[in-house]
């Protein structure tokens, strides 16, 4: 594999990641044992590696700022935009909701290279989402995996409903279903209780759905958590 700057290169990875995908699903945990060498060697080197905790004390530390109107805009400058051209070395990772209310960069104030987002509505795990989250993982190097869901989310509330939609949104809606299997819905309103739900299951799933994801957790190199942010007030709250 070609490597640029330390990283593997991502075409490389890409056809390295379809191969471990499709040969995962026929050999199981056997295959991911015989491939712990291939995964070791493309783990760059960071040289400022930020554990989870301290990972999570930065976004919570920037949410702060960002609610009391006191950002400090870090790593937007030039000349750290041509630094992180060089190399990336996101310190956490980001599955949030598509709703463009939420822009994780700037409800947690951070900056270029700081953190590796992906956004779907409803913050709902898919392959496409997983293998996203694999490369910042094992590729970058972040120790954090933060799926961040929102209160009053759209994509809960259409769930809830439980009612045809046009297109391939349903395939979005279908993906948070079994989050609402554990509300207990009475007379009232519990949509907070049925996003909530639905971020843990989401977490849960990129566990039980990833072999990658689930080493890293087992050898203490990852932690995931699941992370409620307030459309009212700006504030996040950390549920797991």
């Amino acid at each position: 594999m070609s490597r640029i700057n330390g990283f593997v290169g991502r075409r490389d990875f890409l056809k390295f990641a379809s191969v471990v995908g499709i040969a995962a699903t026929t050999f199981g945990d056997s295959f991911w044992n015989s491939q712990q060498t291939v995964v070791a060697d493309i783990h760059p080197v960071n040289p400022n590696p930020i554990s989870p905790n301290e990972a999570v004390r930065r976004l919570l530390d920037g949410n702060q700022r960002f609610i009391h109107q006191k950002r400090k805009y870090p790593d937007q400058s030039l000349e750290h935009l041509r630094l992180v051209a060089k190399a990336q070395y996101p310190f956490a990772t980001i599955l949030g909701c598509a709703d463009s209310r939420v822009p994780a960069e700037i409800v947690f104030d951070q900056g270029l290279g700081d953190l590796f987002v992906v956004r779907v509505a409803g913050n709902v795990v898919s392959d496409t989402v997983i293998g996203s989250l694999e490369y910042s993982t094992v590729v970058l190097g972040s120790q954090l995996i933060v799926v961040l869901g929102h209160r009053r989310c759209g994509a809960v509330v259409e769930a809830i409903k439980n009612q045809p939609l046009p297109g391939r949104i349903g395939l979005i809606i279908e993906g948070i279903k079994p989050s609402l299997e554990r509300v207990k819905f009475r007379t009232g309103d519990n949509m907070d209780d049925a996003v909530i739900a639905n971020i843990k299951y989401q977490a849960e799933k990129l566990q039980e759905s990833s072999t990658i994801l689930a080493k890293l957790l087992h050898e203490g190199k990852l932690k995931i958590v699941g992370a409620c942010y307030d459309i009212d007030t700006g504030k996040v709250n950390v549920i797991t």
